[in-house]
């Protein structure tokens, strides 16, 4: 698989990097959300996982600007956001776009790894 990271906490980027990579999948990372658009629109991804706060835009935000390239339903499988913040309104959001959302911080850094990178229907 090749996979999307976007993270702006680094040593969370590296470490799930570093831990999907041991899956042999392969990963590209970015703190970006504006960079992370770019990379989705001139690569084909398996599976992006985006932090949904970042310091320049949302994980939702992104999504929303690679509606164009992708159908709600390649969208549900694609996406899985990750949060701290997992209001009642994010929830919901997520809902409308049927992503996956994943709390942080992960109770179970395996079983994150496993939904990540589809080795579960968990989330």
């Amino acid at each position: 698989m090749n996979i999307l990271i976007i993270e702006d906490e680094i040593l969370i980027q590296k470490s799930l990097k570093k831990l999907i990579e041991k899956r042999g999948h392969t990963v590209q990372a970015t703190a970006s959300g504006i960079e992370a658009i770019e990379l989705i629109k001139d690569n084909q991804f398996d599976r992006i996982i985006s932090d949904l706060m970042l310091k320049d835009i949302t994980g939702f935000d992104i999504i929303e600007d690679v509606k164009s390239k992708y159908s709600a339903e390649e969208i549900s499988h694609l996406f899985i956001i990750m949060t701290a913040y997992s209001s009642e309104q994010v929830l919901a959001k997520a809902k409308l776009y049927n992503c996956k959302i994943l709390n942080k911080p992960f109770d179970n850094i395996a079983k994150a790894i496993d939904i990540f990178v589809g080795d579960s229907n968990e989330a």
